[in-house]
Formats: C-alpha cells, structure tokens, sequence
C-alpha cells in the first residue's frame, strides 16, 4: 500500500531532521543591510564551485540511498513511485532547512534525465537515470549554435553513423554547466536531404569523450557561467541515441517544454524578494512620492502577480498530469519582460550611479542584473520564438512565411550552408 503525504511527511522530517540544520528564521530585509548582489546569472569562482559540486552530489546521493532522491520515479531506476503532492511536500519541508546548493541539477534533473526517460533506450535508461538522480553524473544541454539559436531546427552539428556507433562533429554555444558536466544531451544533423526539422537526431553524449572541447564564454557581465563547445568527431554508441533515427525534433520538443516551465516558473520577472529590494530603493533615494516613479513601481507589482498567477495555472496543469501548452511560453516570455522591466526601472531611479562603482550599497551591485537579463531572454528560446509560438497556438495567427519546412536541409542557405 501506497504511503500516505502525511506518514511520508513524517519520513522526510525525521531525515532531514537527523542530516540537516534548520534554517534561521528569515530576516525582514533592511536596505543598507547584508549582501546587495542581484545577479541575474550566479558567477563564482571555479574552485568554489566545484566545492559546492562536491557538497551537492554528496547530499543527493545521501537522500538516494535514503529513498528521497527521485521521489515520483520508477522503482526500476531508483525512484518511489509517488506521487507529485509527495514531491512538494519534500521540496516544501527541505525549504526550512540549510542543504547544499542544488542548481547544479536543475538542467540535468529538470530537462535532460525526463528526456532520457521519455525518449531513451533500456539500456541508456539504466546507465543514466539513477546516476543522475543520485548525483553521481551531472548533465547538461547542447542544442544551440552560432547559426541556430532562434531557429533551432537551421543547426548544421552533424552526426554520420559508422556501424553501431555515430560520429559527432560541430559547434554549440551558450552551455551552461558544460564545464562540470559529466554527460550532454545533444541533438545533431543526421540527414541533410529531408527538411530541417525532419532530419535530426538526438544523442546522449560524454562531455569527457576524445574530441571535446569545452570553452567559456565570457558575458558582458564579466563573467563566464556559459561555455562554448566543439564536437570533433565525437564517438557516441547507437545504444546513447534518444529516439529515433531523424525524429529528433520531438526529443528537442519533450526537453524545451521542461525548460520553459523551469525558466517561467523560476522566480524571474520580478520575483518577491527583488521588488521588495526596488520598493526600498526608492525609499532609501527619496523617491517614495514622486508620480513617475511610483506609477512605474505599480507597473512592475502588477506585472509581477499576473505573471505568478499564470504560473500557478501552468503548474496546476502539470501536476495533474496534463501536458502543458502555450502556458510554459507565456510564463518564460512574460519572466523576461518583467526582467526589462525592472532593468529599466532601476536604471531610471539610480541614474549614473548604476554604471560607476562607487562603493555605494545597492546601487553599482544592480548593473550585474541589468547586463545578464539579455542571457535570459536567449536561454530557452529567444522572446520572439515566444511571441511566435503565443501568436500561433493562442492567436491563431498564421506561421512565420519565413520558415521552409518542406525543402531539404542542404538546399536552405543557413549559415555557412551553401548546398
């Protein structure tokens, strides 16, 4: 028999409680008082973060072996078989408690071990998934190119099949994670005669494999948490491919449908804690009265809890085991746009002192937010890819006229495609 939220409840608290501090109560934020980082991407330094790797895989394997780590799996890769009311009650009773940092997984755990799941073969699924979730591997996402951002069907990474193996040669950009990634999730061109959509592949690839090179990309924020990545003749065994042959397309749909739901759902676009740091800044400048600033701080308020409301509804879907539609594209392009929103604001109401670093707190700290926002917009399928999709799917605007998705690959001029 099934065990009760309630009796799991009681399982989760006594871990935790055994492993785990509590954490202190929280704090009512005081402007001028702690920390005043806003970054929109988190940069650390390489040795810190991979002390924080360290810490976070030993606490995944530690909720594994104690069977909290994959609480609404399968039992045949690890996981309990609950339900989703006894995945939010662990997330909801681990939130009281200090744990390592767990971002290091939202990519791996969030897009690429559902994919696997869905789309994998038996034998990928149980070299994979339970190290996954114990936190043994990590992984990342390679689907993004130079010429194939936007419109990511266009991507010219290749991979030509030479007996039970493929070999994976090309180009990806804006990875994050790839340089503590154990594995890749990596979709490729597989045969160039069919239309662009109809011709990929997905694969399972091992970022340490010979051929692989990973470089960072340094942001106009000045840090580098993406990375470039170049696949030279890559060997991948046909046993790591996901789906089939050329219906890569779908496997690249199953993983951006998670990923949108992660980046809507995130927190971005205003979330609590950093409209309350705004609403105090404009306390702390004196501008609490003044029409103009007090009418752009209700725009950003009200934007902010339609935004959440439309996640709640997306979410809801989800955990009642619907598929969600257009909502996930919503939720990622209104995050973003609250995001600019607040970029602007704030560079409204700080001026120059957002630009020089005068030591002041809480004010130079905020340029870090404003110069990563433009990431965001990319990560997930770029706002317009967004627009398009709500314009389509809710709308019922016609497609883009731009898009052939009927001649073969080799005769669109994408890139450096020429034939």
């Amino acid at each position: 028999m099934p065990i009760s939220v309630e009796e799991f409840r009681d399982e989760v608290t006594a871990f935790l409680e055994a492993n785990a501090s509590r954490k202190e109560a929280e704090k009512k934020f005081v402007w001028g008082e702690g920390s005043d980082k806003v970054a929109m991407f988190e940069e650390r330094d390489r040795d810190v973060e991979q002390q924080m790797l360290t810490a976070a895989c030993e606490w995944r394997a530690l909720r594994f072996d104690n069977g909290l780590g994959w609480i609404t799996g399968p039992a045949e890769f690890g996981g309990r078989d609950l339900t989703n009311a006894h995945q939010r009650a662990y997330d909801q009773l681990e939130s009281r408690f200090d744990v390592p940092n767990q971002s290091f997984f939202t990519i791996g755990l969030g897009m690429v071990a559902p994919t696997i799941l869905a789309h994998g073969s038996d034998e990928a699924k149980q070299e994979y998934l339970r190290a996954m979730y114990r936190g043994d591997i990590v992984g990342c996402q390679l689907f993004s190119e130079p010429g194939a951002g936007s419109d990511l069907a266009s991507l010219q990474t290749r991979a030509e099949r030479d007996g039970d193996e493929w070999v994976i040669t090309g180009q990806k950009v804006w990875t994050s994670g790839a340089h503590y990634s154990d594995i890749g999730e990596v979709i490729a061109r597989t045969d160039a005669d069919l239309p662009k959509h109809k011709g990929l592949t997905g694969f399972v690839v091992d970022m340490r494999a010979p051929g692989v090179e990973i470089r960072p990309l340094r942001q106009m924020t000045g840090g580098a948490s993406f990375n470039e990545v170049f696949f030279n003749e890559v060997r991948v065994p046909d046993r790591d491919r996901l789906g089939d042959v050329n219906n890569g397309w779908n496997v690249a749909l199953t993983t951006l449908m998670n990923e949108r739901a992660a980046i809507g759902a995130g927190g971005g676009g205003g979330g609590g804690n950093l409209l309350t740091r705004v609403i105090e800044m404009v306390r702390a400048f004196g501008l609490s009265q003044d029409p103009l600033v007090r009418q752009g701080l209700a725009d950003l308020v009200i934007r902010s809890k339609v935004q959440n409301y439309n996640n709640q509804r997306a979410m809801d879907k989800i955990r009642q085991g619907q598929l969600p539609g257009p909502e996930m594209s919503m939720a990622k392009l209104a995050g973003t746009e609250n995001m600019m929103r607040m970029g602007d604001f704030v560079s409204t109401v700080l001026g120059p002192k957002l630009v020089a670093d005068s030591g002041e707190w809480g004010t130079y700290a905020w340029s870090q937010l404003v110069a990563g926002t433009p990431g965001a917009r990319i990560a997930g399928g770029s706002d317009e890819v967004m627009r398009n999709i709500v314009g389509e799917r809710v709308l019922g605007l016609p497609k883009d006229p731009g898009i052939d998705a009927t001649s073969p690959f080799r005769d669109l001029k994408v890139g450096t495609q020429k034939d």
